[in-house]
């Protein structure tokens, strides 16, 4: 009975995740300047909500609950997911708003059920992150505006992956001290977040100063540096990896230089080198590692796998050099190009799922 309601409520919150992000790209794409219609209008002012929570929040959650495999924790993957389907049916905002809320704090919940089993510097780093979606998502449900919230939906995105690179750098044997700069990055982010509620050009800029450190920590110390100089599918992730960390640092220099920004081409170049640069860039190199776990389907390494890595960050560069060059066009190509690369990978994952599955029929 349990894994027929896990398994439905997983292919159900995976759809919408999907769907999510294929309407945030889409949504994208228009509000940088492309004139393609939306099926959804809403989509367009919706875009940083179906991206963070409805694609990223849902599959985080997801992630959690398999890991945990206790029904409950399916809960918060499956608001998210629904929060996601309000907004792309057009609903009130304020629905799939609740709804994503709700989600976030049921992650709140699973991250309490996480620290009760294994209480870690790492989980908690991970339990933090749960708790700025939360409040990010709180932030909108009571008036606040997107660029409000925005820095808490990254400091979600990027303490969940600096806590997951933690985990997984156990084998180095880091020192107390290397772990206490770790925390007391953390620590610095977070403290801009907070000061960004009544300044927020000075918030911005100290959590700028937490992105640039935990770029330049995690390039140091993440277990990345060492995997990149084998073959393989282990090379693949560590380039990923540390390309991420790079954007990381551009993302916090330009926050800490322009301070506070609303919207416009500096706004577009601190938000997009984080949740492009890096998030993105995260996804590539952990989905060889981690879908198998959500989907139940092994992915086989392919080089092909550096042909949306590497579209990308020169997508990216364009963008971002677009932006800081007050160059429209470059700006307008780079981010369809973004978009192209996250399909590409899409593409390239499909079809190494499916010459799997043939060279498993015929072994």
């Amino acid at each position: 009975m349990q894994a027929n309601i896990t398994g439905r409520m997983r292919f159900f919150t995976i759809l919408m995740a999907a769907l999510a992000l294929l309407a945030a790209m889409w949504a994208g794409v228009i509000r940088i300047g492309w004139a393609w219609n939306p099926i959804q209008a809403k989509w367009i002012t919706s875009h940083a909500a179906l991206m963070v929570s409805g694609f990223l929040g849902t599959v985080i959650g997801v992630e959690r609950a398999i890991a945990l495999n206790r029904v409950w924790t399916f809960a918060s993957p499956a608001l998210a997911a629904l929060g996601a389907l309000a907004l792309l049916l057009g609903l009130p905002s304020i629905i799939g708003t609740v709804l994503i809320v709700l989600g976030s704090l049921v992650l709140v919940a699973v991250f309490g059920l996480i620290l009760k089993l294994h209480t870690a510097i790492y989980t908690g780093t991970m339990a933090l992150g749960a708790v700025l979606w939360a409040v990010g998502n709180l932030v909108v449900l009571f008036g606040g505006a997107a660029w409000l919230a925005v820095g808490w939906w990254m400091g979600f995105l990027l303490l969940t992956v600096a806590g997951e690179r933690l985990e997984l750098s156990r084998i180095l044997r880091l020192s107390a001290k290397v772990q206490n700069m770790f925390i007391a990055i953390a620590a610095i982010y977070v403290l801009g977040l907070v000061i960004t509620l009544v300044n927020l050009s000075l918030g911005t800029r100290i959590a700028g100063v937490g992105v640039l450190l935990m770029g330049l920590w995690l390039a140091q110390y993440d277990i990345a540096r060492r995997t990149i100089k084998t073959e393989g599918l282990s090379k693949f992730i560590a380039a990923a990896l540390l390309t991420g960390y790079f954007w990381l640092v551009v993302s916090g220099t330009l926050a800490v230089w322009f301070g506070g920004q609303y919207a416009g081409l500096r706004y577009d170049a601190i938000l997009h080198s984080l949740l492009v640069g890096f998030v993105i860039s995260m996804i590539f190199g952990h989905a060889p590692i981690i879908f198998p776990a959500v989907f139940g389907r092994e992915i086989p390494y392919t080089n092909w796998f550096y042909s949306h890595l590497i579209l990308l960050h020169v997508s990216l560069l364009l963008r971002v050099g677009g932006d800081l060059a007050v160059l429209p066009v470059w700006r307008k190509w780079g981010g369809l190009l973004n978009m192209i690369a996250i399909l590409l990978f899409l593409a390239n994952t499909i079809t190494a799922v499916t010459r799997g599955k043939k060279r498993l029929k015929y072994d």
